[in-house]
């Protein structure tokens, strides 16, 4: 029950006017932004932080909230129509969407992606509504040991769930871990790695940071794609599915629910990794697997509800644990430190308006999803012919102008621009710059609770075995190394069964769990 009256008191807060607005301007925003292919939600986040900056909190995450999930949505528009994800967790949508476009189905696979993202969403916020304050209840009880091992947990699983090399993963996370060390000691006040700069004290600005590597770096990637529109010919039609289409894509979406709010719990999660789940899962259940690939209208509802369910319960280890599961929500972090409000157990008894408040808003901001994405369809289509070069200057300038704008500090405009051409040489080099910014984040905290623990201990790392969160923890990692030893050997072992078995089905069994991955490095060169 006092679930039910905070959640009452959040949408006393969600139907303030401006931030009905606020919710409005993040919902559209968000599908604008799916809908074109290389922008996403990470660059559009980024850009838009330095603005959050004058905004009141609440209306600051709730807009901010609104770009991620709405971005779910808009990111299926062109994975249906053109095989061209407009947001990473859509590359799975592109197998099936795309063939039942072929087929003249493209109203259908719409539709039910935007029915299906509904109610994964919806599922998601009730999780969200009722396990958030039990978790944090957990959490206060957790001391620095226990701290220690969760941010370990936390960049572990960030690292290794990745679709990306966990080498080139790790190296970044590194990177970011390093650069968190930049300035003043928190304790001696000693100067470290600031080689005699006085704007490097204060340490590096995580908006500028942020913005470089994903706004800048982003947009200099864009400008070498081609210039012009995709164009759409294809006629929509009978957006609203039929009952045999409901019937057959029903037990995919439910199951998609539960599987993407479990799986976006995870710190490192994110709704590449459910989408994906959720496919293999309703392929594996299917009587005819051999459907998949050639239209199921399954292999776009499981999908695409879990992408949706994973983004949304992904912000229970945001704001209980203070762990943001992807580079999103460590952009969404950032704002809300802008704020001087830090995510964590004590978020909801300290600030029960934002948590609250924001909670709430996903429940208006689901159902305006919906009420958009169906009737509204062929509007946001048109906005594939915006050209990418006058985004890009438009982008460049109010990043330069918003980053200055926070503390009054050239000296943040010159991180803007190292960061933003690093941020393309990353991608570039296909190094993916998302664990360098959680890394960031979490930095500071494991080096805080870390040094809390030493001084408890009086340096003794047998702390770490004796507090029960910490060993657990620990224990739990150690699993999550064997296992991937053990999955890593049965591959090798496959990989030569495959090659003894003779050229051609060596290329099938050894290739095909790569198709995802092509397909990621297709959507970011921008090719359909």
């Amino acid at each position: 029950m006092d679930a039910l009256n905070n959640l009452g008191q959040g949408f006393s807060v969600a139907f303030d006017p401006m931030n009905l607005l606020f919710v409005f301007i993040g919902v559209v925003i968000g599908t604008a932004i799916g809908v074109l292919p290389g922008l996403g939600p990470t660059a559009t986040i980024a850009l838009l932080l330095p603005i959050t900056y004058t905004m009141d909190p609440v209306g600051a995450v709730i807009m901010l909230a609104g770009i991620y999930y709405g971005s779910m949505y808009g990111g299926t528009i062109t994975s249906v129509l053109l095989r061209l994800p407009g947001e990473a967790a859509s590359v799975v949508t592109t197998f099936d969407g795309y063939q039942m476009t072929k087929q003249g189905r493209a109203g259908t696979a719409l539709g039910i992606s935007a029915i299906g993202s509904f109610i994964g969403g919806t599922v998601a916020i009730v999780g969200l509504t009722f396990l958030a304050p039990l978790l944090s209840k957990v959490a206060v009880a957790v001391g620095p040991a226990g701290y220690v091992a969760i941010m370990i947990l936390g960049l572990f699983l960030v690292t290794s769930l990745g679709t990306g090399s966990t080498v080139k993963s790790l190296f970044m996370a590194g990177v970011g871990l390093l650069l968190s060390t930049v300035g003043q000691d928190p304790v001696t006040g000693t100067a470290r790695f600031t080689f005699g700069q006085t704007s490097l004290l204060g340490g590096l600005d995580f908006v500028a940071i942020a913005m470089g590597l994903f706004g800048v770096g982003e947009l200099l990637h864009s400008l070498e794609r081609s210039e012009k529109g995709q164009a759409v010919t294809t006629k929509i039609k009978n957006i609203w599915p039929s009952r045999k289409d409901f019937k057959d894509s029903s037990g995919a979406i439910a199951r998609g629910s539960v599987l993407g709010f479990f799986i976006g719990v995870l710190p490192g999660g994110g709704g590449v990794i459910s989408s994906l789940a959720s496919y293999a899962m309703e392929k594996r259940r299917a009587k005819d697997p051999s459907r998949f690939g050639k239209g199921a209208i399954e292999g776009v509802a499981g999908p695409e509800t879990a992408n949706n369910a994973s983004s949304t319960s992904a912000f229970i280890p945001l704001l209980v644990l203070g762990i943001p599961s992807n580079v999103v929500l460590a952009l969404i972090y950032g704002a809300l430190l802008l704020h001087g409000i830090t995510p964590g157990p004590q978020l909801i008894n300290d600030h029960p308006n934002v948590f609250w408040g924001v909670v709430a808003s996903m429940y208006i901001g689901n159902l305006m999803l919906i009420i958009l994405n169906i009737p509204l369809v062929g509007v946001f289509i048109q906005m594939l012919r915006v050209r990418a070069g006058i985004l890009s200057t438009f982008a460049l300038l109010v990043v330069m102008v918003g980053v200055f704008s926070i503390n009054n500090n050239p000296f943040d405009m010159w991180v803007v621009l190292v960061f933003g051409v690093l941020g393309w040489v990353m991608i570039k080099a296909h190094f993916d710059p998302g664990p360098l910014v959680l890394a960031f984040i979490l930095g500071p905290i494991l080096e805080k609770s870390f040094r809390q623990t030493m001084l408890i201990s009086e340096g003794s790392f047998g702390i770490f075995a004796s507090d029960p969160v910490s060993a657990a923890i620990f224990i739990l990692i150690g699993l999550f190394i064997l296992y991937g030893f053990i999955t890593r050997s049965r591959r090798r072992q496959g990989t030569r069964r495959a090659a003894a078995a003779g050229p051609e089905e060596s290329n099938t069994l050894v290739h095909a769990p790569a198709a995802l991955s092509n397909s990621i490095r297709q959507k970011d060169k921008g090719a359909p």
